[in-house]
């Protein structure tokens, strides 16, 4: 199959970026050889594909239909799910100091408890909604550690749970957010006759402030990739140890590589990809890099949502590498960390505020 390499990076002298850098990560193969892969994927971009995960395709399925269906409430009832504070319905604001985005979304603690209780403002039928999110979520756990216990193995780590016992405690703070990103409608799109595409064009207006602006400023016209996307994400990493991304079949997702180059990677709605976090990055000091990346809502005429699970650990978990003479970080817990990043905006390297300044 040939893939179109995005043109803007091919005029920058002849550095090898382009969609193909991305590892691809075959779960079911010899552990010994999966383990030394992933960690050589964390090490070069922080970022991999897994397939052969294990989540049967059926489980990922029912989590769009419910997502789908709450995304095309009307407004005021997603409404009654918001504001997120941090956990509920959001809209345009991401962050927590004025980072915008062109989208809206659901974030919700990926614990049964506060699950079921969620559901009940989020959806019309609580109780499915709550065990299909469920079992989504445990789906994702296990795969998360399934892939830190690989981790452990490919670095030689004595205990292989080091890293995987930190999600599975039952006092985790992981959280599951679904990002939906509407389209661009075309002006006059509700007279046509497309009731039964519900799916493609069931977003309504979702933001009924924009509607006017959107009125005045829509173009019939396709955005090239050379014209200005709308940035549906801004750049970011991640604070948690894992994400685990599932999205549509929509592109706009960009990861940047090491030496700043921003590079598409093309969706793929069956398998899930892997995202290194910053508390993985003090984990093992400083030789994962967390990985920044944002979303550019480049194909406009189509939707695209997305579901992250953050693996996180306890608020009171200590976040330092095992034992060595020169760690970067200085030891802090993973609330401490996280008190930082809601301080900052989206963009900033919280990292920084941990180094340890007594290794010069």
């Amino acid at each position: 199959m040939v893939v179109a390499t995005p043109t803007p990076l091919l005029r920058r002298g002849n550095k090898k970026t382009s969609a193909f850098g991305v590892s691809t990560i075959d779960l079911s193969e010899d552990k010994s050889i999966v383990s030394e892969m992933i960690v050589k994927a964390c090490e070069e971009y922080g970022f991999f594909k897994v397939v052969n995960h294990g989540v049967p395709k059926k489980v990922i399925a029912r989590m769009e239909r419910e997502a789908v269906d709450f995304f095309s409430c009307p407004v005021s009832q997603k409404q009654r799910a918001g504001p997120a504070t941090p956990f509920g319905y959001g809209c345009k604001n991401i962050g927590f100091n004025g980072d915008k985005g062109d989208l809206e979304y659901i974030l919700l603690e990926a614990n049964p408890l506060s699950l079921s209780q969620c559901a009940k403002t989020i959806s019309n039928d609580p109780s499915t909604f709550s065990s299909v999110t469920n079992d989504y979520v445990s789906a994702v756990r296990k795969l998360s550690c399934d892939i830190l216990e690989l981790v452990a193995e490919g670095l030689w780590v004595e205990d292989k749970c080091i890293f995987s016992k930190l999600i599975s405690d039952s006092q985790n703070d992981s959280c599951f957010r679904v990002n939906h990103y509407p389209p661009f409608s075309a002006p006059n799109n509700n007279n046509h006759h497309h009731h039964h595409h519900h799916h493609e064009e069931y977003n309504n207006h979702w933001d009924p402030s924009e509607l006017e602006e959107e009125r005045l400023h829509i173009s019939p016209i396709i955005p090239s990739v050379g014209s200005k996307s709308r940035v549906g994400f801004g750049e970011h990493t991640d604070p948690q140890i894992l994400t685990i991304l599932r999205s549509n079949d929509v592109s706009g997702l960009q990861i940047c590589s090491h030496d700043g180059f921003w590079i598409p990677v093309p969706p793929d709605p069956n398998e899930f990809f892997v995202f290194v976090g910053d508390s993985f990055q003090a984990l093992t000091n400083g030789r994962f890099t967390s990985v920044r990346h944002r979303v550019l809502a480049m194909n406009s005429w189509k939707r695209r949502m997305s579901m992250m699970y953050f693996a996180a650990p306890a608020l009171d978990a200590w976040i330092s590498a095992p034992p060595q003479i020169n760690n970067i970080y200085r030891p802090f817990t993973w609330g401490e960390f996280k008190q930082i990043v809601y301080s900052l905006r989206l963009a900033d390297s919280r990292l920084d505020y941990f180094k340890n300044h007594d290794n010069h």
